[in-house]
């Protein structure tokens, strides 16, 4: 199994331009809880897909680090819980919560890979799916000034400098 830094440096390396990691910010919580939304009408109430599928992502995160995969399962919770309150919605308004969430979502990451000039990673490695809300957690921390070591071995092997501080500079 790859490594934590091995995940973020792959994820890393199609998101450079601060514009494309800005449209990361809005686009993939938007994925996360339109995902969650449809998984959500799968079982019965707290019971369904989208706790299932929460608690895999969070394994796989735990896997790679443990304490981010327990930030990793909060970040799911919470979107697996908004997930299933609109699941709860009558079916116009959840399909067009969920719909619009993931079409929306979607169209924000394409945007970004258009200023980006590179494809999305998870056309190159399916994983990517995964590594988007991780990075997000990962850059979060780092210009919080937390994970530091984590930071400093990124960019060694990005072989830049930071990957975060220009962008939250921009935004």
């Amino acid at each position: 199994m790859s490594s934590l830094v091995d995940r973020l440096v792959s994820y890393a390396e199609y998101h450079r331009d601060k514009r494309n990691i800005a449209t990361h910010f809005v686009g993939i919580p938007m994925i996360l809880v339109g995902t969650q939304a449809t998984l959500a009408k799968i079982g019965i109430g707290p019971l369904n897909l989208s706790v299932g599928a929460t608690a895999l992502a969070t394994r796989y995160y735990q896997k790679l680090d443990p304490t981010y995969g327990k930030v990793m399962g909060v970040v799911l919770g919470t979107t697996a819980a908004l997930g299933t309150a609109i699941a709860a919605l009558p079916l116009p308004l959840w399909a067009g919560a969920a719909g619009g969430l993931f079409v929306g979502g979607w169209a924000l990451q394409f945007v970004g890979h258009y200023f980006e000039g590179r494809k999305p990673a998870f056309l190159d490695d399916i994983k990517g799916l995964l590594d988007g809300p991780l990075f997000l957690v990962a850059e979060t921390a780092f210009a919080l000034g937390l994970s530091k070591e984590l930071k400093a071995e990124v960019e060694a092997r990005l072989g830049t400098q930071s990957f975060v501080e220009p962008t939250l500079q921009a935004v």
